[in-house]
């Protein structure tokens, strides 16, 4: 299970709160009793920071596993495209 400490704790234990997300062992820090920040190995870090992804690719994701469900006017602009009318002439 992980570890939740106090920042005045993890203060105190710095040495040893480092070495348990070293090992792999994330720690919570708490300030009164609320979970503020985590720290976490570079290894744990690098992980989930290179797995973002952008909004496009968010959506493109999303297209691509429910695309058998989705017909194409889902996707087309709500705005009416027609021309309108002739600009007014004097």
């Amino acid at each position: 299970m992980d570890r939740t400490c106090s920042i005045a704790e993890a203060r105190n234990d710095l040495s040893g709160v480092v070495r348990e997300a070293e090992a792999g062992r994330p720690v919570t820090l708490s300030r009164r009793g609320r979970p503020v920040a985590v720290i976490v190995s570079t290894r744990d870090y690098a992980r989930v920071a290179d797995s973002r992804r952008t909004v496009a690719e968010a959506i493109d994701e999303f297209r691509d596993r429910h695309a058998a469900a989705l017909a194409d006017e889902n996707w087309l602009p709500e705005r009416d495209q027609s021309p309108g009318r002739a600009p007014w002439q004097p």
